[in-house]
């Protein structure tokens, strides 16, 4: 949802970083961190802040001194923040290996605004301006089933930079979208539609999702995920759709556009990821495809909305279903167009609504009708005929 709405979240972003299985630890990580940064890259030490770990209670964990220790070393006490679990402890899961983190945030605000107000207090509080850029995580931890936390014995580092908001920091933007990674799409998007970026805020959000957008739908479907209807092919049709309705209301496009940007997309990662020049014309299919399937659903439902949404404060349960249900409208997407219009979406009632309908389903399938029979309850088929000749399988 934040996505090209802000100006530094994406649905895909490039992750650099450096790893150390045993190697190297808190000292190494910390102190090389800070020489690429600020001797390297040469970025403005004044405006960069570093965070670690306050400790938790409930964990038996305490403040994370060792990394403040390394810190202290090299940047002054005032520009070392505390960080709660939240920020500075990272876990992948339930279960696994976790530990302590440190994040380097960087202040991009003019520097009038910087006399005004202390960067320190804006880190970690969603400024736009105020971002982390990297995050040092320290794995020294596995966390059991039972929740508690064993040391590991062997201690490992797993560092992520954000690509998108390094290059925005060095080419000195107030955005990850004015960096030459997006303007040359963006370029593209406005010639097309012959409406200026920069000049209205409704327009430049839906160039910039569109920009965003079309990166996640193409990579994800070079590397083998098609959009479906559920599990993973669901999150990338929902990511398509979403870009495909801002093109359709804000940019006036009424014809597929999407599958156009991907020759584009492909030519930056040359040697970068030649697998999306390779797959070009298949991916530029399967989003055309989509996208013609979508328009046609979405014309009929956003004026079904529209009618709908004139003369209401609240948009029904039941409502938000019918367009789920008969017009193939992702609950995501009315709750988009009901936002936009300062309404809110009864989410209780769509639920009891598509619970009634799963019932009905489930007890259709019990109705004896001549020699169907169902076998076993299944809620979710995968096709996979598109990489296989054949599969192990139950009868349904």
């Amino acid at each position: 949802e934040e996505v090209g709405i802000d100006t530094y979240h994406h649905t895909l972003f490039e992750m650099l970083g450096n790893w150390s299985f045993g190697d190297y630890f808190k000292r190494e990580a910390i102190a090389w961190s800070w020489e690429l940064l600020t001797e390297v890259y040469k970025l403005d030490k004044d405006r960069l802040y570093v965070t670690v770990f306050e400790g938790n209670a409930a964990d038996g964990l305490s403040r994370d001194d060792e990394a403040y220790a390394y810190w202290k070393a090299i940047v002054p006490e005032d520009r070392i923040l505390m960080g709660n679990k939240k920020d500075n402890f990272w876990e992948m899961g339930d279960t696994g290996p976790c530990g302590p983190c440190s994040e380097i945030h960087v202040d991009c605000r003019p520097d009038a605004e910087r006399r005004e107000i202390d960067g320190k207090t804006l880190v970690n509080a969603d400024h736009p301006q105020v971002i982390e850029i990297w995050n040092l995580v320290f794995m020294q931890f596995n966390r059991q089933k039972d929740g508690s936390l064993q040391s590991l014995p062997a201690k490992h580092v797993d560092t992520g930079m954000g690509f998108e908001r390094l290059v925005r920091v060095i080419q000195g933007k107030s955005s990850n979208y004015d960096t030459d990674i997006f303007q040359p799409i963006i370029h593209y998007i406005a010639g097309k539609a012959q409406i200026p970026y920069g000049m209205d805020e409704k327009t430049d959000i839906a160039m910039r999702v569109l920009a965003d957008h079309i990166r996640a739908i193409s990579f994800t479907i070079a590397d083998g995920q098609l959009p479906s209807n559920n599990k993973a092919g669901y999150v990338v049709r929902r990511i398509l759709r979403r870009a495909v309705r801002y093109a359709y209301t804000f940019l006036h496009f009424k014809e597929p556009f999407l599958y156009e940007l991907v020759p584009l997309l492909a030519g930056q990662f040359e040697g970068v990821f030649d697998e999306l020049i390779s797959q070009q014309e298949f991916v530029q299919k399967v989003i055309l495809e989509e996208e013609q399937s979508f328009l046609r659903t979405l014309v009929t439902g956003v004026q079904r909305f529209e009618t709908y949404a004139a003369g209401t404060t609240q948009i029904r349960g039941d409502f938000a279903f019918e367009l789920y249900d008969t017009y193939g409208f992702p609950i995501d997407l009315t709750e988009l167009l009901a936002r936009e219009k300062g309404l809110s979406v009864d989410m209780v009632g769509f639920q009891q609504a598509l619970n009634e309908q799963r019932n009905r389903s489930r007890a259709a399938t019990t109705v004896d009708a001549d020699d169907w029979i169902v076998v076993k309850e299944v809620e979710n088929i995968d096709f996979v005929g598109y990489d296989q000749l054949e599969c192990a399988t139950e009868i349904a």
